[in-house]
């Protein structure tokens, strides 16, 4: 076991352990220097047992040449990165047999020493689904053709018998019609259910794999010389579970749409309030030289609506504004008053959305064209549009590409 990568290792283990990831830590020679309880476990070997081995003894035999080919260029250009793009990666327990699994690379430096921390998931139980929504498709598709098949031969039944065959095979056509819409809507249900579960899957994996990255390199950092990178990792993790909770706070609010438990409560609150908590929770997240100019003289006039929902979409907005903003750019966030109703306005410098996707922004799942290699879930506009019309308001927007774009929310000042 290589010592000098164990020292000061408190936090390193406590963090090995609650992770529910595998997580395998190798020098450059391809030797586990270490590996956490849920790898052990996952490959099939006793606490302790996996530090000293070459890496080798987990990978299939066939692979092992190729791999370390890929092992030594990885280390020469020293970036984090998914293994296996277009292929299936496998595992090998202790007792030879071969599992599915999806691995990153992040690699370090300590000590003068490269490492590479490699995250392994099983995802043994996300290919059966897989295999078994397949198999469901597949039944689904030979039903269409024996229905199909059916309704054929009842047509030709009805020739037979001399009815009105224009008008019966009309109603015949329209029953197969029906049929295969309603086999295709349930086939695309299952395809959806399945991109939810890969995206929540992938949403929550790489910023907590930052995290525990950003963490674990945190602990080397303790001389006052060094409190530069320590702040610049520290940042890291506060901006990652950040964006968690965002993310959570979009899936419990879709949640409660879908299940209908879309209660609203309407209560008396601080328009000043409002603001200085949008905004502040929107400045964790600031690039370099960004900036929010928000009005902060306003007048502090009490609002009647439901408070929580209405700071979960104007952060909504104003995250998606900094997200698509470059450095050094201003963000605007104005309000006004037009009658019973208050107006807000988020307006950014950033890319943009192409014209041509403009008409599908709030569609659940949708990313447009020139933000598909960003973080997101798509869904955070189609939770401010269904809140909005049922607090009875409204959100609309103007956008030019590579100019800017602005928001525009209105909603009662009084509602309930």
């Amino acid at each position: 076991m290589d010592k000098s990568f164990l020292d000061n290792s408190n936090l390193f283990n406590v963090l090995f352990q609650a992770a529910s990831e595998g997580i395998i830590v190798v020098n450059s020679k391809q030797i586990i220097v270490t590996a956490n309880a849920a790898a052990e476990s996952m490959f099939g070997y006793e606490t302790g047992e996996l530090p000293g081995k070459h890496l080798d003894i987990l990978i299939p035999k066939e692979y092992h040449k190729n791999h370390h080919h890929h092992f030594n260029n990885f280390i020469d250009h020293s970036e984090k990165r998914q293994m296996g793009h277009g292929r299936d990666l496998h595992g090998v327990t202790k007792d030879g047999r071969r599992f599915p699994v999806e691995a990153g690379l992040n690699p370090f430096r300590m000590d003068g020493e490269d490492y590479v921390m490699s995250l392994v998931i099983d995802i043994s139980v996300r290919k059966e689904t897989q295999r078994q929504i397949r198999e469901l498709n597949n039944e689904l598709e030979e039903k269409i053709k024996v229905r199909t098949s059916e309704l054929r031969q009842s047509v030709r039944d009805l020739q037979k018998l001399n009815l009105d065959l224009e008008e019966e095979i009309s109603k015949r056509k329209e029953a197969e019609k029906r049929i295969k819409n309603a086999l295709q809507k349930e086939k695309e249900l299952n395809e959806l259910k399945t991109k939810f579960l890969s995206l929540v899957s992938h949403e929550f994996k790489t910023p907590l794999s930052g995290i525990l990255t950003s963490a674990t390199l945190i602990e080397k950092y303790r001389k006052e010389d060094q409190q530069e990178k320590r702040e610049k990792h520290l940042g890291t993790i506060r901006n990652k579970v950040h964006y968690l909770n965002n993310i959570l706070n979009d899936f419990l609010s879709i949640e409660r749409l879908d299940s209908g438990k879309g209660q609203y409560k309407y209560t008396s609150f601080s328009l000043k309030r409002l603001i200085n908590e949008v905004v502040y929770n929107a400045n964790i997240t600031l690039k370099t030289g960004q900036e929010i100019i928000y009005p902060k003289d306003i007048e502090d006039v009490m609002l009647h609506q439901d408070e929580k929902i209405l700071e979960l979409i104007l952060s909504n907005l104003l995250s998606n504004a900094v997200k698509y903003s470059p450095e050094d750019t201003v963000i605007k966030f104005n309000t006004a008053f037009t009658g019973d109703k208050i107006l807000f306005e988020v307006e950014d410098q950033g890319r943009g959305i192409p014209e041509k996707d403009q008409k599908h922004i709030f569609e659940r799942y949708f990313r447009a064209e020139n933000a598909l290699l960003d973080q997101g879930t798509g869904i955070g506009l189609n939770i401010a549009k269904t809140h909005l019309e049922n607090m009875g308001g409204s959100i609309s927007f103007e956008s030019e590409e590579n100019k800017g774009t602005r928001f525009k929310v209105e909603v009662p000042v009084y509602m309930g």
